[in-house]
Parts: structure tokens; C-alpha cells; sequence
């Protein structure tokens, strides 16, 4: 019996989520799960275009010295891309977009080991992480 209710709740959660992607307007997210790179140098680049407008973001990210740099701007026009799927009728150029939010998290780390000095073996941890970037119009920020 509990089973099935367990069931019925998911599929509801899983049906209003489809609703709210459904719905037109609003701002729209892209993910970019497990990136070999570490946190602290993809939350460097990121800081650089949180709040700012998608045009002047693209271009901070083209000319931008760094490897994070390049996968950012592809999740960036992922983002635009997506939005502009879900607001079919306007234009990207009209709507004053916006970078709202970029968080990064760490994501899953390996484990290797380098040979230490006397029989001894250093851990190696390399890192990965998950990047969210959601972009919307600059009148709807809140």
C-alpha cells in the first residue's frame, strides 16, 4: 500500500515539473554535470559574469584566458538557446537578458595515487564539478 502511494506522489511531483517547463515566459536554466575541472578555478571565471548582461558575458568569456572560460560559454549559449525555445515570439536582442544566477558545486572527485619518497604513496584527488547558470529578462529579477 505504501508502495503505490510512494508512486502516485512521485508522478505528480514529476507531472507539475513538467508543467513549469511548459509554461511560456520566464527565465530558462542549463547544467553542466561532472566538468574536469576544479571548483575554485570554475567559480573564478563564473564570479566574472554573475549579474551581467548575456552579450557582454559572451564576449568577457571569448577573450578570457582560461580553459573554464570556453565550457562556460557554451553552457551560456545553451542557456540563451533554451530561452529562447521557451519564449518563441520574442527576440533575444529585445528582451535585455540577463545572467540571474551561476552556482558551482563539487562534483564527484578520483582518487589516484602518486609514489611518495620511501615506499610511500601520496593521494591525488581529481576534482570535478556541477555548473547551473539560469538566464532571464532583466525586468523580471527579483
Amino acid at each position: 500500500m505504501e508502495a503505490t502511494t510512494k508512486i502516485k506522489k512521485s508522478v505528480l511531483i514529476r507531472q507539475r515539473k513538467e508543467q513549469e517547463k511548459a509554461q511560456q515566459g520566464g527565465a530558462s536554466v542549463a547544467k553542466l554535470q561532472n566538468c574536469p575541472t576544479s571548483p575554485r578555478k570554475m567559480r573564478l571565471v563564473v564570479d566574472l559574469i554573475r549579474g551581467v548582461e548575456v552579450e557582454k558575458a559572451l564576449n568577457t568569456l571569448k577573450f578570457l584566458n582560461k580553459e573554464a572560460a570556453i565550457r562556460v560559454e557554451k553552457l551560456l549559449v545553451s542557456a540563451i538557446k533554451n530561452w529562447e525555445a521557451k519564449n518563441e515570439g520574442q527576440r533575444v536582442e529585445d528582451s535585455n537578458l540577463v545572467v540571474k544566477e551561476v552556482s558551482v558545486g563539487g562534483g564527484r572527485q578520483n582518487k589516484r595515487m602518486r609514489p611518495a619518497p620511501q615506499g610511500r604513496g601520496y593521494r591525488i584527488r581529481k576534482r570535478s564539478n556541477h555548473v547551473t547558470l539560469i538566464v532571464g529578462s532583466k525586468n523580471d529579477i527579483n
